[in-house]
């Protein structure tokens, strides 16, 4: 299946120009993840995963992160360069928000930077932001990547893309 690309603009970027394997970088601008009105995580030294067809998931540092908020959950999944990941299930008051978060304790080596940053899938969530935008869940559950004006797909998890 061939992809048509959405041309990026000026200050846009496209998932089709992000490498395959992924790269981490640091992130510019504020992050913040709001659930049931409560600040899960905020942070001025957010990493960013880039990788073909997805938009960027973000990553907290776990000192920017309520740990009251987060309960850890039986179960992982592998991620094919960045290893074994952990879940949370993301907890405010009577409301849980089951496996609503991951880590990677022990990141395989070029990952090694993000070892124990947490990610939150935004669908769920009150709110998740990037710098003053709020962003909009990657398509298809499955995912966790936050998407923003700037960031230009098409974006895998789109109906049709199973078999990118």
């Amino acid at each position: 299946m061939r992809v048509q690309p959405t041309p990026p603009g000026p200050g846009q970027e496209s998932v089709w120009d992000y490498p395959r394997p992924p790269l981490v970088e640091q992130v510019p601008q504020h992050l913040e993840v709001v659930a049931q009105g409560a600040v899960i995580a905020a942070t001025d030294h957010g990493l960013r995963v880039l990788e073909t067809s997805h938009p960027p998931v973000y990553y907290f540092p776990p000192s920017d992160v309520d740990g009251a908020y987060l309960a850890p959950v039986p179960g992982s999944s592998f991620c094919e360069w960045k290893g074994l990941a952990r879940y949370f299930d993301v907890v405010v008051g009577d409301w849980r928000c089951p496996q609503g978060a991951w880590a990677y304790p022990q990141p395989t080596p070029p990952f090694s930077v993000l070892v124990d940053h947490i990610a939150f899938y935004c669908a769920p969530m009150d709110s998740c932001r990037v710098g003053d935008e709020t962003a909009s869940p990657q398509p298809g559950g499955f995912y966790g990547g936050w998407v923003t004006s700037w960031v230009l797909g098409p974006f895998k998890g789109e109906a049709g893309t199973s078999g990118w």
